[in-house]
């Protein structure tokens, strides 16, 4: 026979077990947390990156986090306004443009390089190009590649150098010829190559390729580096804290500032995240108004 003292420890861990089950399964009812990034480089290098942020994400929040690729930078914006992802590695001119379409949502961090970041305008060998502290007019004529048509540092930026350096004309009518490559790696191919004589893209990109082998120093050079802008961020939708919960999206930027791994952090070419806000991108809201390149 089963004393009284006995049957209360009983009920007290079976009241604990049922109380626990039920947190489970209000868990379980919550989504997983879905995350993104603009493809600004080859695709096994974002799985590489996204996909140990992605580990260290779910095992820091205690929340099931998924990474989803996207094609192009357009449709990382997309996926962020129709709410397909929560939070995404945004340029500096993509997560203008994804907070415009969403109000509340917040910038939370950004790489400790990206407080200013920059250019480089690099040059097939056969150009004639060389490197220089001033803007490399030299260029005009040539056959000119930016990277994709929303990239900051691939196109947004440059062209605001490009006609600050030829007042009054546009690239397409200062070069030979005007191409998109899409990414900042394929710029570095392109103009590698000869196919472009000259190009300009994100300067961790080019640092990174380089350190991996996959740049040519007798074939490609860097002939001209940008002064600093604002650039990525970790941009994060306004609505999260009610899903997930209160103080989910402080949780989720302390995750992120305390990422201290290398074997996270060198696949983004950044050496810690540190915290910002959403007026550190108005210089890039006013270039992107200034160009016609933003509403």
């Amino acid at each position: 026979m089963v004393g009284t003292a006995s049957r209360r420890s009983v009920l007290i861990g079976l009241g604990s077990s049922l109380a626990a089950g039920h947190a489970r399964a209000q868990a379980s009812t919550k989504p997983p947390f879905v995350f993104t990034g603009i493809p600004d480089q080859d695709e096994s290098r974002l799985v590489e990156r996204f996909g140990k942020v992605a580990t260290y994400l779910e095992d820091t929040l205690g929340t099931p986090v998924r990474y989803i690729p996207v094609k192009s930078y357009p449709a990382a914006v997309t996926a962020f306004t129709n709410g397909q992802v929560q939070l995404a590695w945004f340029g500096g001119f993509t997560g203008v443009q994804a907070r415009k379409a969403n109000p509340g949502a917040q910038a939370i961090a950004q790489g400790a390089e990206d407080a200013a970041f920059k250019t480089y305008f690099i040059a097939n060998a056969q150009a004639g190009l060389t490197r220089s502290n001033a803007f490399p007019k030299g260029i005009e004529g040539k056959t000119f590649t930016f990277g994709s048509r929303a990239s900051t540092s691939g196109r947004l930026m440059p062209e605001h150098f490009i006609r600050e350096a030829f007042p009054g004309k546009t690239p397409e009518e200062i070069f030979a010829r005007v191409g998109f490559s899409g990414d900042h790696s394929r710029t570095i191919q392109l103009v590698q190559s000869g196919a472009f004589e000259v190009g300009a893209l994100d300067y961790a990109v080019f640092d990174l390729d380089s350190k991996a082998g996959k740049v040519d120093p007798k074939r490609v050079q860097v002939i001209w580096e940008s002064p600093p802008y604002p650039d990525y961020q970790w941009t994060v939708r306004g609505n999260i804290d009610a899903i997930y919960g209160a103080g989910f999206t402080e949780r989720l930027r302390a995750a992120l500032l305390g990422i201290t791994d290398p074997a996270i952090l060198a696949p983004f070419g950044r050496s810690r995240f540190i915290p910002v806000s959403n007026d550190a991108y108005l210089p890039i809201e006013r270039v992107g108004k200034s160009t016609g390149l933003l509403d």
